[in-house]
């Protein structure tokens, strides 16, 4: 298990290398820079900028080196003293920007990922074992429903609904009273009370997503041979259903672990932007918009080492569970 790892490991420093020259080149390619969009605004409002000033800007934020050269700054400063380089919009290091905003992102999504699971593994199985029930057709209608929907016209129609009709807003995570206070036992509880809005919206289509993966895999593994032999010995039906099909069923949600995070705080994005939630998700968008590289870049760079690790934790997990699956070079 132990070498098995460690090569997994090493496989993925190129991966991540290469991602982020990627990332780097993509962020780069549109025409201009953030310098050129901060001139033109500053233009739009009557101040006029000269050539000697543009020049010392781009000196200012490195602008006047080679792509090449911006990138290898950037990523060695990351490498060797955890420096993600500092942001133009912002005017601050970039390492303090997602800091403030990474905890609550990623609370958020484990969140929605356990609940997703905690719903959804259960539906399914019982989906599966009550096949073609009423609840069975209820259950598939509901998935095909949360399937289809977006994730960010939910959010826009629960806005909507529960303003409208309720004229109670479900934006933003906290009360008006807790907003701008310190944490303390009573803003926890207020933010316990508004954080289930996101994660049921954001969680939606990802819950509907495993509750069909799960109910196939069910379906199919449920009347094999070694199901049927195990219960004609006699083994208990909840019992042989959890041991084996279930065991077997649930390898595809398993492989997917690597990019469930990543996916989930993508769709994070949009549904914050639209609930006023202060996450990651805003930050990101602004930062793509304006052209803000090194921000933006962490931000690809930080959902691609998660997506990394995410596969493989997902690998290691397939492997502990399903002995058929064998190491490279060896067997269990």
């Amino acid at each position: 298990m132990g070498r098995y790892i460690l090569n997994r490991i090493l496989q993925a420093i190129p991966l991540l290398i290469i991602i982020s020259i990627i990332s780097f080149i993509i962020i780069d390619l549109p025409p201009g820079d953030f310098l050129s969009t901060y001139v033109e605004q500053l233009s739009q409002q009557g101040t006029t900028v000269t050539a000697q000033e543009i020049a010392r800007l781009k000196t200012q934020y490195g602008l006047d080196q080679p792509l090449p050269v911006r990138y290898w700054t950037w990523i060695s400063n990351i490498v060797l003293h955890g420096d993600f380089g500092y942001s133009f919009q912002w005017n601050r290091p970039v390492v303090d920007l997602i800091g403030e905003r990474i905890g609550l992102t990623l609370a958020l999504s484990f969140l929605t990922i356990f609940v997703t699971y905690a719903i959804a593994i259960p539906a399914g199985i019982y989906s599966a074992i009550h096949h073609r029930s009423a609840l069975d057709y209820l259950i598939t209608f509901v998935g095909f429903i949360g399937l289809a929907i977006p994730n960010f016209l939910l959010a826009l129609v629960l806005v909507w609904l529960t303003f409208a009709y309720f004229n109670f807003p479900i934006t933003g995570l906290f009360s008006a009273a807790y907003a701008d206070a310190p944490w303390s036992a009573g803003k926890f509880v207020d933010l316990l009370q508004h954080i289930w809005i996101p994660i049921v919206i954001i969680g939606t289509s990802g819950t509907a997503a495993v509750i069909r993966v799960m109910r196939g895999g069910m379906l199919d593994e449920i009347n094999q041979q070694y199901v049927v032999t195990a219960r004609a010995k006699g083994v208990a039906e909840q019992r042989l259903i959890y041991k084996y099909p279930a065991r077997v069923a649930i390898n595809p949600i398993i492989s997917t672990i690597g990019w469930l995070l990543p996916a989930t705080i993508s769709q994070e994005s949009v549904v914050s932007i639209i609930l006023n939630i202060p996450s990651a998700g805003p930050l990101l968008l602004n930062a793509l918009l304006s052209q803000d590289m090194y921000l933006a870049g962490s931000f690809i760079l930080i959902l691609s080492v998660l997506t990394v690790l995410g596969t493989l934790v997902s690998d290691i997990l397939l492997a502990w569970l399903d002995p058929r699956i064998r190491y490279e070079g060896g067997s269990r």
